[in-house]
């Protein structure tokens, strides 16, 4: 299972976007950020919920250098047959992964192996590939697109500010800090 810190392996999925499959790979977005969102099925009921949000925040994210990749065990086919059914999910710009071998699930640690699905787990990998956050929960609860994007902000402030760390809560425009230090100041 990958680790914070640690380079993610490339891989390769077939994913689906805007009206098309196609085959993805991690070295595709190199020298981008990349948000993966792990969740649990397609036609499910919190799911939506956050990938509609997330669509409604994915130009912020690119206006970040961020690519967001979601993932659950579905097929291409399956997330085909969502989008044209379910208006939330119209609304996905980005790509939508299909991990029907279970083998992106496993290597992140979200699979549920007695079930075949994922649990929610979100992962955000910078410009190098390496692993920069990890978060993974309970399926009964969604996540927050805004605070997703509150950390890619974080990730990618401190990889710009060498010596420089977000306390908790930072946003853009926030004071931070140097360890050992006092506030820095506004940013």
């Amino acid at each position: 299972m990958v680790k914070i810190g640690d380079k993610v392996n490339d891989f390769q999925a077939k994913a689906y976007q805007n009206d098309d499959i196609k085959t993805v790979k991690l070295s595709d977005y190199k020298g981008k950020w990349v948000v993966m969102v792990f969740y649990p099925a397609d036609f499910t009921f919190i799911c939506p919920t956050e990938l509609e949000e997330l669509a409604d925040n994915y130009e912020a994210f690119q206006k970040l250098g961020a690519e967001i990749l979601s993932v659950s065990t579905d097929t291409v086919f399956t997330h085909k047959a969502w989008h044209d059914v379910s208006p939330a999910i119209k609304k996905i710009k980005y790509p939508m992964l299909a991990d029907a071998s279970q083998a992106l699930s496993r290597e992140f640690g979200t699979l549920i192996e007695s079930e075949g699905l994922s649990l929610r787990g979100t992962f955000i990998i910078d410009p190098d590939g390496i692993l920069k956050c990890i978060e993974i929960h309970d399926n009964s609860i969604g996540r927050s697109a805004e605070e997703l994007l509150r950390k890619v902000q974080a990730a990618k402030f401190v990889r710009e500010n060498k010596g420089e760390v977000c306390p908790a809560n930072w946003k853009p425009g926030k004071s931070t800090l140097k360890p050992g230090l006092n506030l820095v100041g506004k940013i």
